[in-house]
């Protein structure tokens, strides 16, 4: 049994002047606009169905940022729960804002211990060539 699917994307513009007016002299100003992206759809996965959307949403006007911040708001939102949230984070190296007190004080405990490993013997900070050479073994 054969499968083809195909998905669409279409958009049509069309701007009529209102007579009497200058709305025609902008050489940036293009009056009619039309768009059709199709793809085969047999075997998109989600992230590509995205890519697909991400180029539509590129044609008609819509800014990088704006198309990213839409599609984090597809994840973060008052509908999704804290667990699917986090799922996604974890995913993409994120932290969420109410983990960053956390994160900061592991941060804090890391650079003590860095601190601790510079230190020479009684207690003194040891200065570049120190170090350099205790890492050659002189």
């Amino acid at each position: 049994m054969t499968y083809e699917a195909t998905v669409e994307f279409k958009f049509d513009a069309t701007f009529e002047p209102t007579y009497g007016t200058s709305s025609w002299t902008g050489d940036d100003f293009i009056p009619e606009e039309h768009y059709l992206i199709t793809a085969p759809a047999a075997d998109l996965t989600a992230k590509q169905y995205f890519k697909l959307f991400e180029k539509f949403m590129l044609c008609v006007g819509m800014c990088p940022q704006s198309i990213r911040s839409g599609a984090m708001s597809l994840v973060f939102n008052d509908y999704v729960s804290e667990e699917e949230q986090r799922k996604v984070c974890k995913e993409y190296e994120l932290t969420m804002d109410e983990d960053l007190d956390e994160k900061f004080k592991e941060y804090k405990i890391r650079e003590e211990e860095i601190a601790k490993l510079f230190k020479g013997p009684m207690g003194t900070v040891l200065n570049e060539e120190e170090l350099t050479n205790l890492e050659e073994g002189q």
